[in-house]
């Protein structure tokens, strides 16, 4: 029998419409009755596609996504245990219908079992990937899993004592098995218990390598491996890949705990310089320039706070490992501070010349694979005693400088330079800009003006003496409005740009000294 489609059902639905009505009308006003009890809504057929084919049209409400697990299930039973099949696609689309014929849910299930059956996978096999932050490794059994992560605690476990054993997770509906790195040391230990990954959660309350009596001394510790963990997390789930596709325990070792390169961001610190940085980091001058589109060549200019991209290597897991030592050693104790009201942040003396000392101690030290984090003295003979050095600094915030005019071009920067004219100076004691007669010069930063008008070579200039002991000067004025004993702010118009004394063109000329001393003004503004 062949059936008619739902937009067929409709055309009938219209022809019957002038004969409906009156019945609908009469049963409408008996007592009683529910109309939407009876009549269809728009909406209730729901055709379902899997995989772009379409195998039904269900009732709205129906489960399509249990009657898959019941095909899948099904088919379990019929194939045997393990049976792989590409995860399937599932569309509905809503069919605005009255009377719309809507298939059997067994009709359905029937029909996914067999587009299932369709994609058996027969060249697949069972196979377990480790997964670490956003990277899997897939190895042919849990054993080798487990065996990849056990090489990694025994490049640090000195006294092979841990042991890597994979727990089931049971609140996931898959085979996934959590890594728990346990000591055989530890007598009646949950070895099913939870434990926190990453160096941050690395227990505290030691039951092995701690004082074994209440007196305390170099005698009462164990000099062991305390504790270990890996420093992120990590799960082995259980997975089907074709023959060959697995990583030998060797290469999946490598891959997880060998040194990677990874990209991080690098701050720009306040006096650095891109060969500086490129030592600092252990990167070359050239990759850190090709990693950034910011830099052209090594003298391109940074900025303090600036952030460049830098590639470090790192492994993408670690572990994280405590151990007790006795050490016999030099020492320093952190530098002591005295904070003087008074003073500029920027100022600061030594009061106190810093002398080291030398101890006997027991040393709790955490690492991560090489790299110590931490440690803690957990006993100690001192030998001879250290000194700390003490330090006075300010604590008052200095003045802060910005660029004397708006706009200009930078036409001679601080530093040596051929003489642009007869009587002037080879070497630069400020920064020249570029600006026509009469722009708006601005102090630079707050102060008192200590001299206003006619400075020889510098034609007219402005002088200006700042809290913390600095000056600031401005030069080539064609009009000077500040006049000396002025208290201005910063920002306030103190004079107009000019060309006046040995000057090549209409410029500012702008200095910073301290101490009396001229200074690069880039390092200030």
């Amino acid at each position: 029998m062949i059936r008619s489609s739902c937009f067929d059902r409709l055309r009938t639905v219209t022809i019957l419409h002038t004969a409906a009505a009156a019945v609908f009308f009469y049963v409408l006003l008996m007592p009683g009755f529910k109309p939407f009890d009876i009549l269809p809504r728009a909406g209730e057929a729901v055709t379902v596609y899997m995989d772009g084919t379409e195998i039904g049209t269900l009732k709205a409400g129906t489960d399509a996504e249990a009657l898959y697990r019941e095909a899948r299930s099904s088919l379990s039973s019929t194939e045997g245990d393990f049976v792989y099949t590409d995860v399937p696609e599932f569309k509905y689309v809503k069919k605005e219908a009255f009377f719309c014929h809507t298939d059997p849910d067994a009709e359905i299930r029937e029909k996914i079992k067999n587009r299932l059956e369709e994609g058996i996978r027969e060249d697949l096999t069972p196979s377990y990937s480790i997964k670490v932050n956003g990277t899997v490794v897939t190895v042919a059994s849990a054993s080798q899993a487990g065996e990849v992560l056990q090489s990694a605690i025994a490049r640090y476990d000195r006294d092979d004592a841990f042991d890597v054993e994979l727990v089931k997770d049971p609140s996931r509906e898959f085979n996934v098995l959590i890594p728990r790195i346990t000591d055989r040391r530890k007598e009646g230990g949950d070895l099913t218990a939870p434990l926190a990954a990453g160096a941050g959660h690395i227990e505290e309350d030691l039951t092995v390598c701690e004082i074994r009596s209440g007196k305390e001394g170099f005698d009462s510790f164990d000099y062991c491996v305390n504790d270990m963990d890996f420093s992120a997390d990590v799960e082995i789930v259980e997975s089907y890949l074709a023959a060959g596709e697995t990583a030998d325990p060797d290469v999946a070792s490598s891959m997880l705990f060998d040194l990677q390169e990874v990209q991080q961001i690098y701050t720009v610190q306040k006096g650095d310089t891109l060969s500086e940085i490129a030592l600092t980091v252990g990167l070359p001058l050239d990759e850190i320039i090709a990693l950034n589109d910011s830099l052209e060549n090594e003298n391109s200019v940074i900025h303090p706070d600036e952030e460049l991209i830098i590639t470090v290597p790192e492994p993408e897991l670690s572990i994280v490992w405590k151990e007790t030592e006795r050490v016999e050693e030099i020492y320093d104790l952190p530098t002591e501070y005295i904070y003087n009201d008074s003073w500029y942040t920027n100022h600061s003396e030594v009061v106190t010349q810093p002398s080291a000392g030398c101890r006997d101690a027991v040393i709790m030290t955490t690492r991560m694979d090489d790299n110590e984090i931490s440690r803690e003295v957990l006993y100690e003979e001192v030998k001879s005693p250290a000194v700390a050095k003490v330090v006075e600094v300010g604590t008052i915030i200095p003045p802060t400088f910005i660029k004397p005019i708006s706009g200009g071009r930078m036409t001679s920067p601080f530093g040596r330079r051929k003489r642009p004219t007869a009587g002037a100076s080879s070497f630069h004691k400020g920064i020249d800009w570029a600006t026509p007669v009469g722009t708006s010069v601005y102090a630079s930063s707050g102060g008192t003006v200590v001299k206003a008008g006619w400075g020889s070579g510098y034609g007219y200039v402005v002088y200006i003496n700042h809290p913390n002991g600095m000056q600031t000067r401005y030069g080539h004025l064609s009009k000077v409005y500040a006049k000396v004993g002025q208290t201005v702010k910063q920002g306030d118009v103190i004079a107009a740009s000019g060309n006046t004394g040995v000057s090549t063109g209409p410029h500012i000329h702008f200095e910073i000294l301290v101490g009396g001393s001229q200074v690069d003004p880039m390092n200030y503004l």
